[in-house]
């Protein structure tokens, strides 16, 4: 099945994304036929890192998160890097479009240290999550029960929840997102 007619957004920062986790979903999901729109803090390049300490590809973002409104888009993603996601999950705006596709049942979808928003978004509590190892402390004291696995789905409740663990899980993440949007990336 294509997802073809599916908009997804994806939110970051403008500096210390990780390239894979930005990129490579973002690619994945347009090649099933999905329509994703990049938005970032800023109307500027996104400079994105590699492993967190080397430079990366820069990335024009195609809005600003301050300018979406989520009821334009099927499903949300936030891709990890350090730096990225600890600037994006303290952010007002972002914290409250996370909380708006939750709300209204849509799948929320974060790997690696983008779990932090969630954290901030108060959408972790009772789901099971995961996340790269250093950010496992704070989602189980967010009410999360993590687990150490390339993707965990979580369906209970409201919204479906995917969460994953580092780039190299990126093509189970990027599945899994487009399995929720009824589709398939692969």
């Amino acid at each position: 099945m294509s997802l073809d007619g599916k908009h997804v957004l994806v939110l970051t920062t403008n500096y210390g994304t990780e390239q894979d986790e930005l990129r490579k979903p973002v690619a994945a999901l347009r090649e099933a036929g999905a329509r994703v729109t990049v938005a970032a803090r800023k109307a500027e390049p996104i400079v994105t890192l590699v492993s967190d300490r080397r430079p990366g590809e820069v990335v024009r973002p195609d809005t600003t998160y301050g300018e979406v409104s989520p009821d334009r888009f099927d499903a949300v993603v936030v891709p990890g890097g350090t730096v990225n996601a600890d600037r994006l999950r303290v952010d007002t705006t972002a914290q409250r479009l996370l909380a708006a596709f939750a709300e209204a049942g849509k799948p929320v979808a974060a790997i690696c240290h983008g779990p932090w928003l969630l954290i901030d978004s108060g959408l972790v509590a009772g789901k099971e999550v995961t996340s790269y190892p250093s950010v496992r402390t704070d989602l189980t004291n967010a009410g999360g029960t993590w687990v150490d696995r390339a993707v965990v789905v979580d369906a209970s409740g409201a919204f479906p929840l995917i969460t994953s663990r580092r780039p190299s899980d990126v093509g189970p993440f990027s599945e899994a997102i487009a399995e929720a949007l009824g589709g398939s990336a692969s």
